[in-house]
């Protein structure tokens, strides 16, 4: 095939796996003998500095979202990628879809490799997921937020551990297969996408929507300690409140919009004593959560406010109907407003996102992982969930089974993720690459004669 990473004239051969017949259906895993796990370890160790690098490069080409302004990310990542023979398939985003979305541009990239000949290069399909937006980094950094500053065994900037690292962590494990493995069957993507921070619909989404892929198994960035099966659900949703402005020094001739929204503030967060009753199930998430981030309104200090606006997140446990959270969220604001002379209010939903629920078929990325993440990292791997919400539910809704993994410490709060000084241990993602370089070779059928 043309365009792979150079291998050893005399690679090591793997044991054969049965293939891969049908989409949907996991491969046959194998327990392969320590001598290519050893050699795929070695290829990482000798490659590290190059994948510290890589991600420094990557660090340092800002992607604050907003303004999400991601394109030029994406055609330097792409450059990036072609020094290893990897060809990066772009699919920008028609410019009016992203701007009505809220975002200046994007485009995301899908490289594919394809093992063996084209009778045998389907099946199975794996893929690898992380995305490039980050939220602003805000004050307080003790390095330069895209610096990419090394010191103490870390990388220290925004993005390092979410996910740009995985980025690099797939990246390195997809060149350490090819240089040691060889896989035969099989085609392996990368999918670098720029709209985690918005929801995902015009990142994976847009990619599934449009059948520019369909992969049979899917691995998203995460951290290192557990994997996840899965995530809360979320519903965001802006609230305007419509009153009658009037003078300070004559309140009575308007209607004050913040008052009435003091009462569904009153309202709303009444609620969250409830949802502690509401558990959930899958360990890892506790209970439903609701939270307003942010609040405008008013026109001056000696003005009876007319309109107030804020916004909510309601985040969902998996257990829970999307369609009644926001019935019931709707029901609680119009019952708090009920009986004010005056006053009216506009509900819009901004972001719908579903929860992430296991499917059955991720069983063979859930053992894999487990197995080589507790032999490399010396402990336990947990399957888990998480009350985070990812653009992975998107790949889930079309039913394709996925697991969320990558290089990260044991907590979002460890890795500074959306906060000043985020880090990543540099350890968390050497080992990292060399467990995704070994689930690779366990999921890719590396026989050389197709059946």
């Amino acid at each position: 095939m043309t365009g792979r990473v150079p291998i050893p004239s005399d690679p090591i051969r793997l044991p054969s796996t049965t293939p891969f017949r049908a989409a949907g259906r996991p491969p046959s895993m194998s327990t392969l003998p320590s001598s290519p796990y050893t050699a795929l370890d070695a290829w990482v160790d000798a490659h590290f500095d190059e994948q510290i690098e890589f991600l420094q490069a990557l660090v340092r080409v800002p992607t604050d979202t907003p303004p999400g302004n991601n394109a030029p990310h994406a055609d330097f990542t792409a450059e990036w990628l072609e020094r290893w023979s990897l060809k990066a398939e772009k699919f920008p985003v028609p410019e009016a879809e992203v701007r009505d979305y809220g975002m200046a541009s994007i485009t995301n990239l899908i490289v594919r490799r394809p093992y063996g000949s084209e009778a045998t290069q389907q099946h199975p399909i794996v893929a690898l997921n992380a995305h490039g937006d980050v939220v602003p980094p805000g004050e307080g950094w003790t390095y330069g937020p895209y610096d990419a500053t090394v010191a103490d065994g870390r990388i220290y900037g925004r993005a390092t551990a979410v996910s740009k690292s995985d980025f690099t962590t797939f990246t390195f494990a997809l060149r350490a297969l090819e240089a040691v493995a060889r896989p035969s069957r099989g085609t392996l993507e990368l999918h670098f996408t720029y709209d985690e921070e918005f929801g995902g619909e015009l990142g994976p989404g847009w990619l599934l929507r449009h059948g520019h892929t369909r992969p049979d198994l899917l691995v998203a960035a995460g951290f290192s300690y557990e994997v996840v099966t899965a995530h809360n659900g979320c519903l965001q949703m802006e609230v305007t409140v419509h009153g009658k402005m009037a003078h300070a020094a004559v309140p009575d001739t308007g209607v004050d919009a913040l008052q009435a929204t003091v009462k569904l503030l009153d309202a709303l967060y009444a609620r969250n004593a409830h949802y502690r009753s509401v558990t959930s199930q899958v360990e890892g998430i506790t209970h439903p959560y609701l939270n307003v981030g942010r609040i405008e309104g008013g026109t001056n200090t000696n003005v009876v406010p007319g309109k107030v606006s804020f916004k909510l997140d309601r985040r969902m446990i998996p257990e829970e109907n999307p369609v009644e959270v926001e019935a019931e969220i709707r029901g609680v604001l119009e019952q708090a407003v009920a009986g004010l002379p005056g006053i009216t209010v506009d509900i819009k939903r901004l972001l719908l996102a579903h929860a992430m629920k296991p499917l059955p078929g991720n069983a063979p990325l859930v053992e894999a992982i487990q197995r080589h993440g507790e032999t490399l990292f010396g402990q336990p791997i947990p399957a888990m969930g998480t009350p985070l919400y990812t653009d992975v539910r998107l790949y889930a809704e079309q039913g394709i089974p996925g697991v969320i993994y990558g290089a990260g410490p044991r907590s979002v709060l460890e890795s500074h993720a959306k906060r000043a000084d985020e880090r990543l241990e540099l350890e968390d993602l050497r080992r990292a690459t060399k467990v995704l370089a070994r689930v690779l070779a366990d999921l890719l059928p590396q026989d050389a004669a197709a059946p």
